[in-house]
């Protein structure tokens, strides 16, 4: 009698330990559903007091027409996964806002140090590099500006990757730039778009976020 309850517990324990994976997989669905629906602030709802405005609900880049500044179509998806700091401008001018949002960006991804590998950063337009004109004389740093916008990708923001969106999406996705061009965006590693950032926010706090997502993000 004892052997056989005995075998019955060890039953139990097996099946606990071998559901243990499952209900985790179930509850991890159940959650980003409900994040990417936008019906639950899962920043929030765990504590965190991020500097970042969320973006409710998360946009899909995804959900437009892209391309590479090959000009070949292109899916985010099709990227590899990791945070990206994206940069936007409605185009064809990068003038100030546009260059400072640029140089802030690779700062604070220069300072993620041995994170530095698992961030990517972005500039999304709906004109291309090609057809977009730089329009300031220096640069953030007071050095003078080179003389084209592909230029300043080339020489100052190299490893960026460049979007170009259909015409018409950009006030869909981006509509906070257009209130505050001082605004960029996080997107991540599934090409959501999730927080906005903007000038009033101290690029330590926007680390202090990052750092937040990549210790509790697989990616």
């Amino acid at each position: 009698m004892n052997d056989a309850k005995q075998i019955r517990n060890n039953r139990l324990v097996l099946l606990t330990i071998a559901g243990i994976p499952l209900t985790m997989i179930l509850a991890a669905t159940w959650l980003w559903y409900f994040v990417i629906n936008g019906d639950l602030d899962l920043v929030n709802a765990i504590g965190t007091a991020n500097r970042g405005q969320l973006v409710q609900p998360p946009r899909q880049l995804d959900d437009v027409a892209m391309t590479a500044d090959t000009g070949a179509l292109i899916k985010y998806a099709d990227l590899p996964r990791k945070w990206r700091l994206a940069v936007v401008n409605r185009g064809p001018v990068c003038a100030e806002a546009c260059e400072k949002n640029l140089y802030l960006t690779r700062q604070i991804h220069v300072a993620m140090g041995k994170e530095f590998n698992r961030i990517g950063r972005l500039y999304v337009s709906e004109s291309s590099p090609d057809d977009t004109r730089l329009d300031l004389a220096a640069l953030s740093d007071e050095r003078p500006a080179p003389a084209s916008f592909n230029e300043l990708l080339d020489m100052e923001h190299r490893g960026t990757k460049s979007l170009t969106i259909a015409p018409g999406s950009y006030a869909a996705l981006f509509a906070e730039e257009l209130a505050d061009d001082s605004t960029w965006f996080l997107v991540d590693p599934g090409g959501w778009v999730m927080m906005s950032y903007n000038g009033d926010i101290h690029y330590k706090d926007v680390i202090s976020d990052l750092k937040f997502l990549l210790k509790n993000s697989s990616e």
